[in-house]
């Protein structure tokens, strides 16, 4: 396959508009079969979850949904597709002039990956040409930045160590924890062991050789499955009338269940396993049965247990961490991306989850609306991918799913996230996300709808996740996702080897400030009064706006057909459509979307909300929109000056992604303002106008990932507006899971390609990622899910040199010395010579000191060794004296060299 950097080509209307008429005749084949009793799914205990982790396995809620909603569901979808594509399309023929060849096009929100002029622009949002609204660099700065760039590159690196990433196991688990995902023979209190019989087990066999090995399978903290040697599980029997209710028997059974999901205490020198009224026990012939007095067994590890069902990492290596807490930190950073929308659109719109208790094979499944149907019910799906059907099993074939362009199913499973982070992952932003208007046009749902209900439940799976990782890991606080508040916890946890995970906000209705007919529906008092909530519950990051406009700003809009639906939405929100009017700058890259009645591309990054609009928007009355450039006419209201017053006053990350660009360029100069350094654009959904002045400002910026291809390009640009006073380093913002397209392959016979196995970030070793019977190559199935990120770095490593890599290993530490500054430490006066401490300040610092009272008292040293600190300091005269602040390994200050 020759090498391409190409999407896929662009479907013609008319066929596609013929494929989604064919599903949806295979729709209506379902709803029949659903009429006249097609057997579904059941909630039977079989999938059943434990309730210590608040998920419910409701496939059969599902089939009821979709029993009840297809038929609604048909007939909406059919009226959409023919009214968006019965009418007349229309087109202005115009074309930008003067675009830079390195940023043509899109490849933010809105970005056609199907159109190869627009599929890796930098910006996602349109002009206005005023002096403040253009790129400011001339040619001798941008050459000037990447001077700055190029000597950061040549600084000394911190020596690195590595971590282990799971508990060591002993001979006799030490806690209820230890046994996580390990192999242990149980012996009852008589000294005989635990072996198989027929049906059962029995406390019979003379030797630990005899007893029989079982799988210790973490479900929550200190609960298990026994997994036996059969691939089996140990439980207590269902009832004598179907399998209803129990029995005393413990069985073999071929699925885990509630009735085997063990609850494990230590007593003494053993441990018992609960359930519920009771748990397992030793009866006077030695049968293990169910009874109201648990027995004591002593565990010892043994071998020949079955592998469990899961998803594999395939990196060989420990992850690297920092000799100590307090270092300069390296690793990458994905400053977006979406890990709990799974439940987000009511929950039924996205298939499959991150994590469940029993693991991969009840975690990635299709949804049941794909399923029922043979994947010919998929009509979101369908829509967004271009594709009129799919495989819809998951786990263990994957056939057609995870992949780059499958909006609806899981691309986060904990298997995959693991993977990123062993491949260097180290600062990982999650975004809670919602749109209530799209949630309540979406047939299928289980959850509110409501911007803040679904941010809070939201957050609440994320401590879950976290709690599961743990479990999975050997106990609390062992696992490698943490979540984080502050840039002090995360320095500490990326030092420990471990992902630094920031709570995060991109909402279109954040605080319910929505508007009707320019009418705020909140004030100022509410607007705290929730920031002190997301505040406390953890949220550190903020984007003001998504896909509405609302009383805090104007927003970006969507282009295309994408637009025109997500454009009525807000009208159903807001009472008024966008209020684009043509730009009046002559720079195309400084605009937002452009309006037009084009059909839907296959493809399209973010086209998952015009794809729902489709499906069940009412008509309304179109606007007329001028020719393009088009420019949002709202800006940032008193409530959005407020509400980022506010975020700076808390401390906050703030995000002006989505807004219009006259609502960032106000936001900008209230930054300036205030000269506040915590800002950053997350996924590219900024404009050519705003990156010099979030760079100028000591923020960060991760552009969108996309195709390796065009993220090179934007890393070549993005190096131009590096200022020297800050550490340069770049992340990306994968957008995944729902909200954005993934990368797609350059091909097998691509020119550099990536060859595996390969040597990552600390030394690890990387080979093709393995999930059940599907195997993994970037060259040819792309981002196909977030574990594949680190080929993707390799990819472009191939593709621009180690370089580009050098800048994103920096991006760690450039994201918490932004943070740094946010929370009110000192630039570094090594880069930033204006901003140096005087020297009478160190002496202020006593032995003993922790780090960080020694940052709050003389701010950012210029260089970070797991011994010590180093600063310029400013003498009397205006001279510099370096200084070095010893440290111990706890962090604590031994001695200050003036």
């Amino acid at each position: 396959m020759p090498e391409s950097t190409d999407e896929p080509t662009l479907h013609d209307p008319r066929a596609r508009l013929s494929s989604l008429l064919r599903l949806l005749g295979a729709v209506g084949v379902a709803i029949t079969l659903v009429v006249v009793g097609i057997n579904l799914p059941s909630g039977s205990d079989d999938a059943e979850v434990p309730a210590a982790l608040d998920i419910e396995d409701d496939r059969a809620a599902e089939a009821d949904d979709f029993a009840r909603n297809a038929a609604d569901l048909a007939e909406r979808a059919t009226r959409r597709a023919r009214g968006v594509t019965g009418g007349k399309v229309a087109d202005d023929g115009h074309v930008h002039a003067g675009v830079d060849p390195l940023v043509d096009g899109d490849d933010g929100h809105g970005h056609d990956h199907s159109d190869p002029t627009t599929k890796n622009a930098l910006s996602r949002s349109a002009p206005e040409e005023t002096p403040e609204t253009r790129d400011p660099t001339t040619p001798i700065q941008a050459a000037a930045a990447r001077d700055v760039v190029e000597a950061q590159r040549a600084e000394g690196t911190p020596y690195l160590t590595t971590a282990a990433f799971e508990r060591a196991r002993t001979r006799v688990p030490a806690d209820r924890y230890a046994m996580a995902n390990g192999c242990y023979a149980l012996q009852a209190p008589s000294g005989r062991w635990v072996t198989r019989t027929g049906g059962g087990l029995a406390a019979t066999a003379p030797g630990i050789k005899r007893a029989a090995p079982i799988h210790f399978r973490a479900t929550d903290l200190g609960t298990y499955l026994l997994y036996g040697g059969k691939r089996d599980f140990v439980t207590r029997a269902g009832g004598p009338l179907l399998g209803l209710g129990t029995s005393n028997r413990i069985v073999w059974a071929a699925k885990p269940s509630k009735r085997g999901d063990y609850t494990v205490t230590k007593q003494g020198k053993g441990f018992r396993f609960a359930l519920a009224g009771g748990g397992l026990a030793v009866g006077n012939d030695g049968t293990l049965a169910f009874g109201k007095q648990p027995t004591t067994f002593r565990l010892r590890t043994t071998t020949g247990c079955a592998t469990y069902p899961e998803a594999q990492v395939n990196i060989k290596g420990a992850p690297h961490a920092g000799e100590t807490p307090h270092q300069q930190v390296v690793g990458y950073v994905d400053a977006h991306t979406h890990g709990m929308a799974y439940e987000f659109l009511g929950g039924r719109a996205h298939c499959g989850k991150p994590w469940h208790p029993y693991g991969v094979a009840y975690a990635l499944v299709d949804c049941i609306d794909h399923t029922i149907t043979g994947g010919y019910g998929a009509v979101l799906e369908a829509v967004l991918s271009g594709k009129p059907t799919h495989d819809p099993v998951g786990w263990p074939t994957f056939k057609d799913w995870p992949a780059p362009d499958s909006l609806t199913h899981e691309g986060t499973y904990y298997k995959w996230m693991e993977r990123s982070w062993r491949g260097g992952l180290r600062l990982f932003v999650n975004l809670l996300v919602e749109n209530n208007q799209l949630c309540q046009l979406y047939p299928l749902k289980k959850n509110s709808c409501d911007d803040m209900d679904s941010i809070r439940l939201q957050a609440k799976r994320m401590k879950q996740f976290q709690r599961y990782i743990d479990a999975q890991s050997g106990g609390p606080g062992r696992g490698w996702y943490r979540i984080v508040t502050n840039p002090v916890q995360a320095r500490k946890v990326i030092n420990a080897g471990k992902l630094a995970v920031v709570m995060g906000i991109e909402t279109s209705i954040p605080f319910g400030c929505t508007m009707k007919l320019d009418i705020p529906q909140c004030n100022k008092a509410e607007i705290d009064r929730q920031l002190d909530a997301m505040h406390k519950m953890g949220v550190r990051q903020m984007e003001l706006v998504n896909k509405f406009d609302n009383a805090l700003s104007g927003v970006a809009g969507d282009e295309g057909a994408t637009g025109l639906l997500v454009g009525t939405a807000n009208f159903l929100e807001t009472g008024t459509f966008w209020q684009m009017e043509k730009c009046t700058s002559k720079d195309p890259e400084v605009s937002d979307k452009t309006q037009s009645l084009a059909p839907p591309r296959a493809g399209q990054q973010d086209a998952l909300f015009g794809a729902i609009a489709m499906l069940n928007l009412p008509t309304q009355p179109l606007p007329v929109y001028p020719s393009a450039p088009h420019c949002n006419k709202r800006g940032l209201t008193a409530l959005g000056e407020h509400t980022i017053r506010g975020l700076v006053k808390r401390k906050m990350l703030f995000d002006p992604d989505h807004m219009s660009v006259v609502a960032r360029k106000a936001s900008m100069d209230l930054i300036e303002k205030l000269d506040y350094s915590g800002v950053l654009s997350s996924h590219s959904w900024s404009t050519p106008d705003a990156y010099p002045r979030i760079a100028k400002a000591g923020g960060f910026i991760a552009p969108y990932a996309g195709d390796s291809t065009g993220f090179v390009k934007k890393w070549k640009r993005h190096v131009t507006w590096a200022d020297k006073r800050y550490l340069f380093g770049l992340g990306y913002g994968a957008d995944i899971n729902g909200l954005g397209a993934q990368g797609n392959p350059r091909g097998a016979n691509a020119k550099n390609k990536v060859t595996y196995p390969f040597k990552g970030l600390g030394g690890i070793t990387v080979d093709k990622q393995r999930s059940g019977k599907r195997v993994y190559d970037i060259n040819v199935d792309g981002v196909a899910h977030y574990g594949l990120y680190p080929d993707w770095i390799e990819d472009l490593r191939k593709l621009a040199g180690p370089k580009i890599v050098r800048d994103m290993e920096r991006g760690a530490e450039a994201y918490l010395q932004m943070w740094e500054r946010a929370v009110g430490i000192r630039n570094n006066g090594c880069r930033d010579t204006a901003n140096r401490t005087p020297l009478r300040k160190f002496r202020t610092l006593k032995r003993g000191m922790a780090t960080t009272t020694v940052l709050r008292s003389v701010g950012m040293p210029g260089s970070r060794s797991a011994s010590g600190f180093t600063y310029c300091a400013k003498r009397p005269n205006g001279k510099t004296s370096r200084v070095v602040v010893d440290l111990t390994k706890a962090g604590k200050v031994a001695r200050v060299r003036l």
